[in-house]
């Protein structure tokens, strides 16, 4: 613990793990999602699935950190058993490939930010900026370049260790970050026809809460969106405090992601309707997908409204900076077992950002795939959170309740019904998630969703993921063995 360093408070903690949460998920994803899912009814649903699904998870997580003092490997070696240290090889590889193709994310997103300050012009067609994105994509060794800068940004900060990087940072860029937002959102609400998006967003339909689909696609933003299940918080965990307690943490975790989405909604929702030329524009902007909605439409928007240029300087250094901050605990991720090898941080930290460097040059290279990596390890994450689940109900849920989180020093305490009866319906919720997302894929790819090419079908999710299980299988007993021992590891 004196090598791998430890957070100097609990808000420095809560700071670090809000920042894990807080990304471009909350900023390009929820908007068009909660739009195209009910807007209001959606919400509901969503806030439902952050209080049972991610929650929970964010909740389990912690304490396996805190009890192993590991990171995801060693960590489910001790809690679960020698046999299932695979689990923890599989969740920190999600998180590893993850990282490559994040960093690509961010990438665009300064590209963005740097164009906004050098070469913003005002009123540009969309015909420009769709044009401008294509020619950005298409020139790899741009691409390539953000790549590493994103990279070197995140691996400066955790080179520096926990309470003098992770810490340090975040607790200036995650406020400064929804400061950011905030004052956007209250920009762009009080443009003319702002409320025709306002109302697009956050009115209530409430047969979209009879729907699957809107129960589905609420989940899925929740696990996306907050991280759970995913290692980070199970890593940021082993640095903090025997008494820090669970149920509040974990709380503040989930609902302040949601109220990172929400500004982010304030902001994206009202620019994109106020500025287009009709509600079908607008309507089509929203639907453009992550990319296109984000830096080919708003992009165009904000150049035509008054003070834009300054509008998208600030919109995507927030995007940035929330990228940024994801990314420091997915380097932590691989860094942490790294560490547990017996590896100093520093040799650690650039081990670790040079792989994911070299990893993710692949999806700088070729902007498919990217979303191929986007598609495949998002589904991933899913089953990373039916393995923390797994870890605690083989532990004993109640066990975990009672000795773990309802704990003498907790400011309150999951009622029994609430945690249990959420982690004994965590593997149903996964699996119906993988499931539906494969059946989507299928009708997406109705010739091809075999093949392992294809963009965003099954055939690839299947060939990826077994890959990567075969690894994780192939070194469960070597790791056994090589990672350090914690406050749990038994002799054999």
């Amino acid at each position: 613990m004196e090598q791998k360093g430890k957070f100097s408070n609990r808000w420095g903690y809560i700071w670090a793990a809000l920042g894990m949460c807080i990304g471009t998920g909350n900023v390009w994803r929820f908007p068009r999602v909660c739009a195209a899912n009910g807007g209001g009814a959606f919400i509901v649903a969503w806030t439902i699935a952050t209080l049972i699904y991610a929650v929970p998870l964010l909740s389990s997580e912690m304490i396996m950190g805190k009890k192993a003092r590991l990171g995801t490997v060693g960590g489910f070696r001790d809690f679960v058993g020698k046999k299932f240290t695979w689990m923890g090889v599989w969740v920190c590889g999600v998180c590893v490939l993850l990282l490559s193709y994040y960093s690509v994310v961010m990438a665009y997103c300064l590209k963005y930010f740097w164009a906004s300050v050098t070469s913003f012009e005002k009123n540009m067609s969309l015909e420009f900026t769709t044009n401008l994105w294509n020619n950005f994509t298409a020139n790899s060794v741009e691409v390539l370049i953000f790549h590493f800068i994103c990279i070197g940004l995140a691996c400066v900060v955790v080179y520096q260790g926990i309470a003098g990087g992770i810490e340090k940072f975040c607790k200036v860029l995650v406020p400064g970050l929804l400061i950011l937002l905030t004052a956007v959102a209250v920009y762009t609400c009080l443009l003319p026809g702002a409320s025709a998006g306002l109302e697009y967003l956050f009115t209530i339909d409430m047969s979209y809460l009879t729907k699957s689909t809107t129960w589905l696609n609420a989940f899925t933003q929740a696990a996306w969106s907050t991280g759970a299940g995913w290692g980070f918080i199970i890593t940021l965990s082993v640095y903090t405090d025997a008494k820090e307690e669970v149920p509040n943490n974990c709380m503040i975790m989930g609902l302040g992601d949601n109220i990172g989405a929400l500004l982010a909604g304030f902001v994206v929702m009202p620019a994109i309707f106020a500025l287009s030329p009709s509600i079908e524009a607008a309507t089509e902007a929203v639907g453009a997908g992550n990319y296109g909605m984000t830096f080919i439409y708003l992009y165009q928007l904000f150049s035509t409204m008054p003070g834009g240029r300054i509008i998208s300087i600030v919109f995507f250094f927030a995007m940035s900076a929330a990228a940024l901050t994801s990314m420091f605990s997915m380097v932590e991720v691989g860094t942490s077992n790294v560490m547990d090898l017996g590896v100093s941080r520093k040799k650690a930290v650039l081990l670790v950002s040079g792989v994911c460097f070299v990893m993710g040059a692949f999806s700088a290279w070729n902007v498919n795939f990217c979303a191929n990596q986007d598609w495949v390890w998002g589904v991933g994450l899913m089953v990373s959170g039916l393995l923390f689940a797994v870890a605690i109900i083989k532990y004993g849920v109640k066990k975990v309740l009672d000795e773990e989180i309802n704990t003498e020093y907790a400011d309150f305490k999951f009622p029994k019904w609430y945690y249990c009866t959420s982690m004994y319906l965590m593997p149903v919720f996964v699996v119906l998630l993988v499931g539906w997302w494969g059946i989507q894929s299928i009708g997406w790819y109705p010739e091809t969703w075999w093949s392992p090419f294809e963009k965003e079908n099954l055939g690839t999710i299947v060939f990826q993921f077994a890959i990567l299980l075969a690894i994780s299988f192939g070194l469960n007993n070597t790791l056994v063995k090589k990672i350090a021992k914690g406050p749990m590891s038994k002799e054999d």
